[in-house]
């Protein structure tokens, strides 16, 4: 009897070391797992709203149509190319329809979807980007500017946290973006609309909305057609004051797209007088103001 009772307390105490040990080793994994260094934001404030900016460390990373594309890529993705980026604040959303009030103070352009405060604000040209833009500098006194599309790239890939998605947080689109397979027939049946930023998961770095919800400019020229390898086919093209000169690029796709051009690497482009309720903005600011 006493040997039994011996066994059954040592089995007992075996049995709770066990549980002890597999609580303490989950502990040390969820600690080695969130080990990963926090990521530096900045707010600026203004006019009793405020812009919520994400470092994103410089580096360099492959753009264009890399191998988890697949075969959604179309020519102007090819070929995939070695590319670098210096130190950068990017939007930690799109620019929303409250902060567009705040600077702009006017509603001389009319959103789509508005009266939702927090919804992208669409419906702005390259050049009422640009005119928000200069004037957002002047109130705060900081460089603010829209991204390049290899800074875009960058940070829709989660840049040195990338862990090399097809669309900007995930290989499902339907966890990170607002797009045509699911912007519509909400709780009313309505039909699809961009949507408060931030409702979709988060990319690597913490940014919301880099694939779907609406278009965003990049500062860039769209070149592709006459540029190989880098090199301009015609010497002195873009011609200035033509059609082609005034192209400027989008990405990130929209509400009203498909999912294919939600993936971080698809490249539009439209003339930098147009608008239309798929297309926004979001903010990069220089490093060297950002004290």
């Amino acid at each position: 009897m006493e040997t039994y009772l011996f066994y059954t307390n040592m089995k007992r105490r075996v049995e709770a070391l066990t549980i002890v040990l597999a609580i303490c080793l989950i502990t040390i994994f969820v600690r080695c797992q969130s080990n990963e260094t926090p990521i530096q934001q900045l707010v600026v404030a203004l006019n009793g709203d405020s812009i919520e900016m994400v470092f994103v460390k410089g580096g360099t990373f492959m753009m264009g149509c890399t191998d988890e594309q697949g075969c959604d890529c179309e020519d102007n993705e090819k070929p995939a190319r070695k590319e670098s980026v210096s130190d950068f604040y990017i939007g930690k959303y799109e620019v929303t329809q409250r902060l567009w009030r705040a600077v702009m103070d006017t509603d001389s352009i009319l959103p789509f979807n508005g009266g939702c405060e927090d919804c992208p604000m669409e419906n702005v040209s390259w050049k009422n980007a640009q005119k928000f833009i200069g004037r957002l500098n002047a109130m705060t006194g900081k460089t603010f500017r829209l991204p390049t599309e290899i800074e875009w790239e960058y940070a829709a890939r989660g840049g040195r946290r990338s862990k090399h998605y097809k669309y900007s947080g995930s290989n499902k689109v339907d966890e990170v973006a607002w797009y045509i397979g699911n912007s519509s027939g909400g709780q009313y049946g309505e039909a699809g609309v961009p949507r408060p930023v931030g409702l979709k998961k988060s990319n690597e770095l913490g940014l919301y909305d880099m694939s779907g919800n609406v278009w965003e400019w990049c500062g860039d020229l769209y070149t592709k057609e006459y540029k190989q390898g880098g090199k301009s086919v015609y010497p002195g093209w873009p011609f200035e004051g033509t059609y082609l000169f005034f192209r400027r690029i989008l990405r990130g796709g929209s509400w009203g797209g498909t999912a294919k051009r939600c993936r971080v690497s698809y490249i539009d482009y439209d003339i930098e007088n147009y608008s239309d309720e798929y297309g926004g903005f979001r903010l990069v600011m220089e490093l060297n103001f950002s004290k």
